[in-house]
């Protein structure tokens, strides 16, 4: 299995902020405690995409953290990230691995037991299981149990990330259950210090054993 630590996941939203604002955000987040970083851009075009996956990139490695490019498979290639994610509705997991490569991370989501099955045998390193809570970053949320995301937790061997609206307030829910962390957008994104934002958030984590 590969080295990685995904106890605090933080996934970037660039709507809204300029890049410098955006860049700025996603450093004070790798500053409080990120530990894998998703650059996820839904409406780029692959050159606007790269670019700015260049720049997450410098910023990444300055702080030792992997930097895992979501659904794009070719923009993750282009700039050697060390990363990709695939959601149910992207480029199938197997495909994903065959191009990324043995030494690459490639990350799924999954909302059953069964798919997270069918994901580990695939060749997913990791899963994204959600959503706990509603979220403000998809129009169409599907709600994932703590119980199913307890039961995924010990059907494989990888491992299993809570995401979906979770902040310090809030993940008292998942103590008990065997994550290897939380993933977050809003709660480090759009907070009003994202590096004090990312601190409180792993501080809770740990008091609730959940990385």
């Amino acid at each position: 299995m590969k080295n990685f630590d995904s106890s605090l996941y933080f996934i970037t939203d660039s709507t809204n902020y300029t890049e410098e604002e955006f860049l700025y955000r996603v450093e004070e987040a790798l500053k409080g405690g990120a530990t894998l970083l998703q650059l996820r851009e839904k409406n780029k075009s692959t050159r606007e995409y790269i670019q700015l996956a260049e720049k997450v990139h410098t910023i990444a490695k300055r702080y030792n953290v992997p930097l895992i490019i979501d659904d794009r498979v070719d923009v993750a290639l282009a700039i050697d990230a060390e990363g990709v994610h695939v959601g149910a509705e992207d480029m199938p997991i197997a495909t994903a691995r065959k191009l990324m490569g043995d030494g690459k991370i490639v990350g799924a989501t999954a909302k059953t037991v069964p798919w997270a099955k069918e994901a580990y045998e695939q060749g997913a390193d990791y899963l994204g299981v959600g959503a706990i809570y509603p979220t403000t970053t998809k129009v169409k949320t599907v709600l994932t149990s703590t119980d199913t995301l307890r039961d995924i937790c010990n059907a494989v061997p990888i491992p299993a990330n809570a995401i979906g609206g979770l902040n310090k307030d809030n993940i008292d829910v998942l103590a008990g259950i065997p994550i290897a962390g939380i993933c977050v957008v809003s709660a480090i994104m759009k907070a009003d210090d994202p590096k004090t934002a990312a601190e409180k958030l792993k501080a809770r984590a740990q008091e609730l054993g959940l990385c």
